[in-house]
């Protein structure tokens, strides 16, 4: 039997319910919230192992306390599934920007659901990261086992994703990967995103990589790569 205990937020009962019955069949352990105030505060007081959010709900939003959360050092790790009716490519591009693992919209299967809790769960067990070398680009480092980049010293704020993105093509110097390769190494397989939300993590690592961005090239009609003499290791 599973010992993850797993936060549902959302404020329709029924699905609730719905959600809580199928993660406890699985032997999940699991907790509800009909808003984000109430998640947060079962956040504070409970470990909680995975969070499934809601993004339309009374008073602040989902994505309102996905941000909140990402920037606190105790929830910044926290795995995040977004389950909502919102399924435009920009409600998709926003939540993973901000940091969530997964995004399923409704209405959902429960099968695709619980499959979904495994992969990331597992992921979470077992990171597939390679966190004993540290990389490093001229004035920009890459500490896997720490998620850290700095350049010139100075830490950079990324997303998860972000980091994610810019570690895999850091680690492949020279190698081109297309967008859906790229999805599938951070995300895993299968994952129901678009071209777009990798151009979107891109945009957003270039502009804060600020002069190092142009180690990322976009290979054209193909996808993006890292350049090839830029990146040397070093032992951690």
């Amino acid at each position: 039997m599973n010992k993850e205990t797993i936060l549902v937020v959302d404020d329709e009962e029924d699905i609730l319910e719905l959600v809580r019955y199928n993660l406890s069949r699985e032997g999940y352990g699991v907790l509800g919230a009909a808003s984000s105030e109430e998640a947060h505060g079962i956040l504070a007081a409970e470990n909680i192992d995975l969070l499934i959010l809601d993004l339309m709900l009374p008073g602040m939003d989902g994505l309102e306390l996905t941000r909140r959360l990402k920037g606190e050092p105790a929830h910044e790790d926290l795995p995040i599934i977004m389950l909502s009716a919102r399924g435009e490519e920009a409600d998709i591009v926003a939540g993973l920007e901000l940091g969530a693992d997964d995004y399923i919209t409704k209405p959902f299967s429960p099968r695709v659901l619980i499959a979904r809790v495994r992969s990331v769960l597992r992921r979470r067990r077992h990171p597939t990261e390679d966190t004993g070398d540290v990389l490093q680009i001229h004035d920009l480092v890459i500490h896997p086992g720490r998620r850290s980049v700095t350049m010139s010293g100075a830490p950079l704020d990324l997303t998860f994703t972000e980091f994610q993105v810019l570690a895999f093509l850091a680690r492949r110097p020279g190698w081109v990967f297309t967008r859906t390769q790229i999805v599938d190494a951070v995300r895993g397989d299968d994952y129901p995103v678009t071209d777009r939300s990798v151009d979107v993590q891109i945009v957003g690592l270039r502009r804060k990589l600020g002069a190092a961005g142009r180690y990322i090239e976009t290979v054209r009609g193909v996808g993006y790569r890292f350049k090839e003499k830029a990146v040397s290791a070093q032992a951690r």
